[in-house]
């Protein structure tokens, strides 16, 4: 228990700013599925974001460990079926809550893996 208190010490800002990276391109893929495939101000909200999140996800790595901040881009994941479900309106299925259970457990024990 100490080693993974030690690695989410160790990478905290880069954790931190890999989960916002992730939370920035959930929003922008959301943006561009709310454009429909049509040129307007959703697309390029959309661009926007997911550019800002590619740059945090680079800022990131010089803050913590690849092994450790890569895996967390999976947490997107999360954030997209929950802006699925507020925003757009779908349907969560118990599949759904299960798999993003599962990815939130993988990623809190990735990110305490770096010793």
């Amino acid at each position: 228990m100490n080693d993974f208190k030690s690695s989410i010490k160790k990478n905290k800002l880069g954790i931190i700013l890999m989960v916002f990276a992730a939370s920035q391109t959930a929003l922008g893929q959301m943006f561009w599925k709310m454009s429909n495939g049509e040129i307007n101000i959703y697309l390029f909200i959309g661009f926007f974001l997911y550019g800002l999140g590619a740059v945090l996800m680079i800022v990131s790595f010089r803050f913590g460990s690849l092994s450790v901040l890569h895996p967390l881009l999976s947490i997107g994941y999360v954030f997209a079926l929950f802006l699925g479900a507020v925003v757009l309106q779908e349907v969560i299925s118990t599949s759904n809550i299960i798999g993003t259970s599962l990815i939130m457990i993988g990623a809190a024990l990735i990110g305490g893996g770096d010793n």
